[in-house]
């Protein structure tokens, strides 16, 4: 029998000067870039959380705190690969779907998708179909509106034996 489990997620970080913009583990061209202890990419973080959250493993600031040093600049899409592996440990063995939003005002995330979903589904061995990522504005409110931010939440369903 497989056992089947859900989870969701979300992050959000801070726009400022003087920092690459990653989302997705992908680059994207922008005057400023998320403010975090790592790369701070909000999408591959949200889908790490789902994913821990759906094999009961805590969250992302749990597994890899900001205290430390070891994950100061550390690439998210490692990360990811570190959540994947974990699972895989506790008996889980396929992740079925994602599904993604991406919230922000600017910069347009249309032509970066595709790239994300492929860097996605090749972290977590698996085919691109199933790994949704959508983008949308807050129509210009709160903190995503003012730009001063962006923000990504994520659910996915995964499997393993029992």
């Amino acid at each position: 029998m497989s056992k089947l489990r859900t989870g969701q997620g979300f992050d959000v970080h801070r726009l400022v000067l003087d920092r690459k913009l990653v989302i997705g583990g992908v680059e994207i061209p922008h005057s400023m870039g998320l403010l975090g202890h790592s790369d701070a990419d909000v999408l591959l973080h949200a889908i790490a959380d789902a994913l821990l959250g759906a094999g009961g493993l805590g969250d992302i600031g749990y597994r890899f705190p900001p205290s430390d040093d070891r994950f100061k600049d550390a690439n998210s899409g490692e990360l990811l690969a570190e959540v994947w592996r974990k699972l895989k440990e506790t008996g889980f063995t396929s992740v079925v779907n994602i599904d993604s939003v991406i919230m922000a005002e600017q910069p347009k995330m249309i032509e970066h998708i595709p790239a994300m979903r492929k860097n996605i589904a090749r972290i977590l061995e698996m085919d691109p179909s199933r790994v949704s990522v959508k983008a949308t504005t807050t129509e210009r409110l709160g903190f995503v509106g003012r730009e001063e931010g962006i923000a990504a939440s994520a659910v996915c369903l995964i499997s393993g034996d029992e």
